[in-house]
């Protein structure tokens, strides 16, 4: 069985974070593992506190799943402040790195702000240039960027300047555009792969940009190649968002149906 390692914040409604992604493993058949880089109180309504977790125990929980465990494939998701994202980076990088998928999380869907400030800074400079692949939405890719999407020559250059902070593949996502399709798109320097999907209706979507980056993050430990990786990863998202109505969790954003292929 396939390892993957999550990075990452505790959710505890269980919709995102290190559940969501735990979630999204035992659906894709991979064996997931943890290093919480913080804990939240948070629910579908709301983030009330947000408690970060030293940097010498997030070191000593990636230590220990890669001293023994090992794994396949690597993502990061919450890592909240600048210490904790210069503790993962030189942890990381004195391994042998598997594929690494950085979700640079900022906000959350409740508009809780995840990642300092000045945080963003070091995440550019001693993070995205170790990854595989990075997944940020467009309020997260202008963030890093400093540029604006609002049409396709933006969107260009908006991927260049994205690529150019180091990572090896970029992934923009398309769910804050304002169109009927959802469409991601794939840059490697060379070439845009678009993955277009119909903008479901329904306002349970929280924990979608965990889930993505850990579905991709469990193709690739599976051995696909990254455009394909991509692609199944967004087809298993989609389903378990058309699939969130059978949950009915919570009054706010409820989360999507992590097992909607598990019977």
């Amino acid at each position: 069985m396939k390892r993957v390692l999550s990075i990452a914040g505790s959710d505890s409604g269980g919709g995102a974070g290190i559940q969501a992604d735990l979630k999204s493993c035992a659906a894709l058949g991979c064996f997931g593992m943890s290093a919480i880089t913080a804990t939240t109180a948070q629910n579908t309504i709301t983030v009330t506190d947000i408690h970060e977790i030293p940097v010498s125990h997030v070191e000593a929980q990636i230590r220990a799943v890669l001293d023994d465990i090992g794994a396949d494939a690597i993502k990061t998701g919450m890592l909240s402040s600048a210490a904790i994202i210069d503790t993962v980076a030189t942890t990381l990088q004195s391994y042998r790195q598997p594929p690494l998928v950085v979700d640079p999380v900022m906000i959350s869907k409740s508009g809780a702000h995840l990642l300092r400030p000045e945080a963003v800074e070091s995440l550019k400079e001693r993070l995205l240039p170790l990854a595989t692949l990075i997944t940020p939405n467009i309020p997260e890719a202008e963030e890093l960027t400093g540029l604006r999407l609002t049409n396709e020559e933006d969107r260009s250059k908006i991927l260049e300047a994205l690529k150019e902070l180091g990572p090896q593949a970029v992934l923009l996502k398309g769910g804050h555009a304002d169109s009927d399709q959802s469409v991601d798109f794939l840059y490697d320097g060379n070439r845009v792969v678009a993955y277009p999907a119909a903008r479901i209706e329904t306002r349970h979507t929280h924990g979608t940009g965990c889930t993505l980056s850990t579905a991709i993050a469990c193709y690739l430990a599976r051995g696909e190649t990254m455009e394909e990786a991509v692609r199944l990863a967004k087809e298993y998202l989609t389903q378990a968002i058309m699939h969130s109505e059978q949950l009915q969790i919570g009054q706010g954003v409820g989360p999507v149906h992590h097992g909607w292929n598990r019977g």
